[in-house]
């Protein structure tokens, strides 16, 4: 799937990624970003995986 990072709290590490589908907004925590540089409006490409508090985006690429 691919999104555009909506939301990037630097300090806590988390963010929320609005994927092109129109689908409800993604967690992520920075340690599912490959490369670990990340910031509100990059396009990234991604996967979904069920989580405690429903789903979120894992594999992160910033494209």
């Amino acid at each position: 799937m691919q999104g555009e990072v909506s939301f990037f709290h630097d300090k806590k590490k988390y963010g929320f990624i609005t994927p092109e589908e129109g689908e409800d907004d993604l967690f992520f925590h920075i340690s599912d970003v490959e490369g670990e540089d990340i910031s509100e409006g990059d396009e990234v490409e991604f996967e979904t995986e069920e989580a405690e508090k429903g789903p979120r985006a894992v594999g992160i690429k910033v494209l």
